[in-house]
């Protein structure tokens, strides 16, 4: 019984700031706002245009909302690009916050994108530790497979969960001291702020809930490699 209450516990801990975000997003996603003049991609090209950002594109993708510093893209899934719910005005704000941090050269996310690069490599290195370990047993009979096991996997989960922790920051300042006070300056009516501001909680706090499932999957992987 009580291995049964730690489970749904670390369930609850883990995986419950994702089922909130997502629950957030959706709620405000539902329906067009009568307010809004454009979609989400047409307030993104406003707002970049607005701070003589021209240069910066405007796109959608498949790969989750996002601003991409190599592409110089604000890139939003379809029903954010496309709609004119809260959701996809506020989310359109937000990403545009990272296109305005980048072009200010903010030392946070300068920070945040040399190490997201370095990620990437440590990623693969660990793919392929964990790949060579079982091939490296059977050649050397040597216990030297569980080092590389455990190598790997902090390459892979270790440094996603520094990128994420790391993340915050740059995340909190996107939303709340760049987004908020832009779209409360004309943009959102004052019935819609509240909702707005859960919206934002939600885009910043999504890094947070992925540092909490690597982390609950690199205590499992050390769990396996125990025994």
């Amino acid at each position: 019984m009580i291995y049964v209450v730690v489970i749904l516990l670390l369930f609850l801990v883990i995986y419950g700031p994702q089922l909130w975000i997502r629950m957030v997003l959706e709620r405000h996603n539902r329906r067009d706002e009568e307010n809004f003049p454009g979609t989400g991609g047409e307030l993104a090209r406003h707002l970049l245009d607005r701070y003589d950002l021209h240069e910066v594109k405007v796109e959608i993708t498949d790969n989750g909302d996002h601003y991409s510093p190599a592409q110089r893209a604000v890139c939003l899934t379809r029903d954010k690009f496309e709609g004119k719910t809260l959701t996809a005005i506020t989310v359109a704000a937000h990403e545009c916050a990272h296109a305005y941090q980048h072009a200010a050269g903010e030392p946070l996310f300068l920070l945040r994108t040399r190490l997201a690069g370095i990620s990437t490599i440590a990623q693969r290195v660990g793919s392929f530790l964990l790949f060579a370990a079982p091939f490296s047993a059977l050649i050397t009979r040597a216990p030297s497979a569980a080092m590389l096991n455990v190598t790997g996997a902090f390459l892979i989960m270790g440094f996603a969960i520094v990128m994420h922790l790391l993340t915050l920051p740059v995340e909190l300042d996107a939303s709340f001291k760049k987004a908020l006070p832009l779209l409360s300056s004309g943009y959102l009516s004052e019935r819609q702020m509240p909702a707005a501001r859960s919206i934002l909680r939600a885009a910043a706090w999504t890094y947070v809930a992925a540092s909490l499932a690597t982390l609950f999957n690199f205590w499992r992987w050390l769990n396996v490699l125990k025994r």
